[in-house]
């Protein structure tokens, strides 16, 4: 789990992260007596890994809604590994003020090595996996009419 307090409105929002997880630090590469809290989400995990997860937490900004990504990255072993990320915003007055982060890291191979497994030092660069999902989540959809699939309130995320 990782919390952030969101400073700022839509693109121009930066991310305060306040708590991390434990397992999300050695998933990142961090040594486990260093922390990023009180720092911005974009020095703590650079630009090139800011780039790919910044767009969800602007639509989690703008959209008001919980946010859901995956993304694929090989261990050190070469497996293939998802990585999940789900933002919850939080907040009042129609602004986010901040978002929860539930992250986590699975594969179909079975057990894999989370060490530096997303890490700024990790020659292993995760991608956003193409025609899967990268949604906004919201109550509209249960509320769709008889006939109409899920899959047709999917919002693709550029």
């Amino acid at each position: 789990m990782m919390g952030y307090d969101v400073e700022g409105d839509d693109e121009a929002a930066r991310y305060v992260i306040t708590q991390e997880g434990a397992r999300l630090v050695a998933t990142y590469g961090n040594d486990p007596n260093s922390s990023r809290t009180n720092r911005y989400l974009h020095d703590a995990i650079g630009p090139a890994r800011y780039a790919r997860v910044a767009p969800s937490f602007a639509a989690c900004v703008k959209h008001r809604r919980p946010i859901y990504a995956v993304s694929m990255v090989q261990d050190a072993d070469g497996k293939d590994v998802s990585y999940e990320r789900l933002l919850l915003p939080f907040g009042f007055g129609g602004r986010v003020e901040q978002i929860i982060g539930s992250v986590k890291a699975v594969s179909i191979e079975g057990g894999f090595k989370v060490d530096n497994l997303m890490g700024l030092k990790s020659a292993r660069v995760p991608v956003n996996v193409v025609n899967v999902v990268n949604a906004v989540i919201d109550l509209a959809i249960a509320a769709a009419p008889a006939g109409r699939r899920a899959a047709d309130d999917v919002v693709e995320l550029d």
